[in-house]
């Protein structure tokens, strides 16, 4: 490696742990970042799922970072020590849950990990019920099998139409460096983005559409 090269790692790394305990959701004296080539890898141990994801999403925030390892470990002694009790209260969510309607959506719990299956709408309740699970004290990880089944057929020009006007509409994005392809219910994204922040943001844009069951991010994030 260069000596250029080792500089912009290590200048990376100074972002990243910036961003880090710039996030007030988490701990960051407990994550560790190292980076090669652009490359982030997270390890150390936090408290919850979400400051786990939280930390992810932090480092995606910070420019020239090309890809995020997660190998950070969530454990913490106040939680449920049996998968029965993580299981019971997972239940009690789902029943309650505006996200998706009562048995929609079942929980199996292995070693503190939640896997999700069933079926809902939308991918947002999809995410939802993701995001209120692995709230949930004890989950060390969350596996989300939820499959989608839309009410509408997805109409490709009206979809094409519809995400490119959203991906406009959106301050925090150049729509003319992105193109929508649609191939069923499957839309595309291709183009190129200045971060991974933004490639978030074009994802989400092409979730709104009606009868989408899946979202292939295929932007290349260049720096400009």
């Amino acid at each position: 490696m260069t000596l250029t090269q080792h500089q912009t790692d290590h200048q990376l790394v100074k972002a990243v742990t910036e961003e880090i305990r710039w996030t007030p959701s988490i701990r960051a004296d407990q994550i560790g970042v190292s980076i090669n080539d652009g490359a982030v890898t997270l390890s150390g141990q936090v408290d919850s799922y979400p400051e786990r994801i939280a930390a992810v999403r932090a480092a995606l925030r910070v420019r020239g970072v090309s890809a995020v390892a997660d190998e950070i470990d969530v454990h913490h002694d106040w939680a449920p020590k049996q998968d029965a009790d993580v299981a019971r209260e997972a239940a009690a969510v789902l029943a309650h849950t505006f996200y998706a309607p009562d048995g929609a959506v079942k929980a199996e719990v292995s070693n503190h990990v939640i896997t999700l299956t069933g079926t809902v709408t939308w991918n947002y309740e999809r995410k939802g019920v993701e995001r209120v699970i692995g709230a949930l004290p004890g989950v060390r990880d969350v596996r989300n099998r939820i499959e989608l089944k839309p009410k509408v057929t997805i109409s490709a020009p009206d979809a094409t139409e519809k995400i490119s006007a959203a991906l406009r509409r959106n301050a925090a994005l150049d729509s003319s460096r992105i193109h929508v392809g649609v191939m069923g219910s499957t839309i595309t994204l291709t183009g190129s983005v200045t971060s991974h922040a933004e490639g978030r943001q074009a994802t989400h844009a092409a979730w709104g559409a009606p009868g989408v069951t899946h979202v292939r991010n295929e932007l290349k994030v260049n720096d400009l």
